[in-house]
C-alpha cells in the first residue's frame, strides 16, 4: 500500500545508523521490498528502521515497528529505542517516556541528548526461547566453533535474547578474528533456525568489555545496543564482569546495568543527523 509522505529522522546511537520515520495516524505497512529500497538510498541508508504507529497500549506513545535493512522485521534495537525515546520525549516535553514493541513495553528515561537509558527487559536464557534448534542446559557455553577441532578459531559462545537472538564469542583480542567474514556463517548457522546476532567480546576488566558485532539482516555495526547488553549480561552470568559495565563498541561507550530485579538497563547518547520525507 502506498501512502502520503511521512517524516523521517536520520540518526544515529554511536554511528549505529537509525532511521525514525513517523507513521502515526497512517495506515503505512512496509513491504521487505520497500524496507530494502529505503535502505539502500544515501539519504535515508540505515542499520534498522524504527517505525513509529498509533499505541496499542494505554500509556505508551507510539507502536514501534523495527526493520533492517535487509527488510526483515526484528523485536527490538536498543540504540534505535535510544533515538526513538529521544524523538518522543522532545515531542511531548517529557522526561520519561514509554513504547511497545513486538518485544513488550519499553520505558525510557531522557536527561539530555547524550545520556538516553532504556529498561531493555528481561533477559532469556532458555535454549528454546533464543532459539537454538536442539537442547542446550547450560546457555553459557554451547557447543559450537569455527575452524578445526583441535584447533578452533571460535568457539563455545555463551547465547542469550534481548529481544532478539545472540551468540558471544569471548576473544583475547576482537580485531583479531575476521568477523566480516565468520558473521554470515555464524548468523545462519543451523543451531540457530531464526538467525543471532553474532558478537566477538574481550573483557578488559571487571567492569569494562569491548565487543564488536555482526548484526543480523545487516551486518557489521559500529553499535548494536541489544549486542551490548547480551555481552554484559552473559559475561556477568559468567563471572566475567559485575552487573554493571561500560561496553565499548567502535562507536563508543554504553554502560549496561543487569538489576537485581532482572532488568537491563542500558544507557548511551543519540544524534540528529537530518530530517526528510518517505514513503513506506
Amino acid at each position: 500500500m502506498t501512502t502520503a509522505p511521512l517524516k523521517f529522522r536520520k540518526m544515529n546511537g554511536l554511528g549505529n545508523e537509525i532511521l525514525v520515520v513517523d507513521a502515526r495516524g497512517s495506515r503505512a505497512s512496509p513491504s521487505a521490498n520497500t524496507v530494502r529500497a529505503i535502505a539502500e538510498r544515501p539519504e535515508t541508508r540505515f542499520d534498522q528502521l524504527m517505525a513509529l504507529f498509533d499505541p496499542k497500549t494505554p500509556g505508551t506513545a507510539a507502536y514501534v515497528r523495527i526493520y533492517n535493512a535487509d527488510g526483515s522485521e526484528v523485536g527490538a534495537c536498543g540504540n534505535g529505542t535510544r533515538c526513538v525515546g529521544w524523538v518522543l520525549a522532545e515531542e511531548l516535553a517529557r522526561a520519561q517516556v514509554s513504547i511497545e514493541t513486538a518485544a513488550g513495553v519499553l520505558a525510557i528515561s531522557v536527561k539530555d541528548q547524550s545520556c538516553i537509558s532504556v529498561d531493555m527487559g528481561e533477559p532469556n536464557f532458555d535454549w528454546d526461547k533464543i532459539p537454538l534448534a536442539e537442547e542446550f542446559r547450560d546457555t553459557r557455553a554451547i557447543e559450537l566453533q569455527i575452524g578445526p577441532i583441535d584447533a578452533p578459531v571460535l568457539h563455545s559462545p555463551s547465547v542469550v535474547n534481548i529481544g532478539n537472538p545472540h551468540a558471544i564469542f569471548w576473544v583475547d583480542d576482537t580485531a583479531a578474528h575476521d568477523l566480516g567474514r565468520f558473521g554470515p556463517l555464524l548468523e545462519h548457522h543451523p543451531v540457530f533456525p531464526e538467525g543471532a546476532n553474532i558478537s566477538l567480546a574481550k573483557v578488559t576488566s571487571r567492569e569494562a568489555v569491548a565487543v564488536r558485532t555482526w548484526e543480523r539482516g545487516a551486518g557489521l555495526t559500529k553499535a548494536c545496543g541489544t549486542a551490548a547488553c547480551a555481552a554484559a549480561v552473559t559475561g556477568a552470568r559468567k563471572r566475567f564482569l559485575e552487573r554493571t559495565a561500560t561496553v565499548t563498541v567502535p562507536g563508543g561507550n554504553l554502560v549496561v546495568e543487569w538489576t537485581p530485579k532482572n532488568r537491563i538497563i542500558m544507557s548511551g547518547p543519540v544524534e540528529l543527523e537530518g530530517e526528510g520525507l518517505v514513503t513506506l
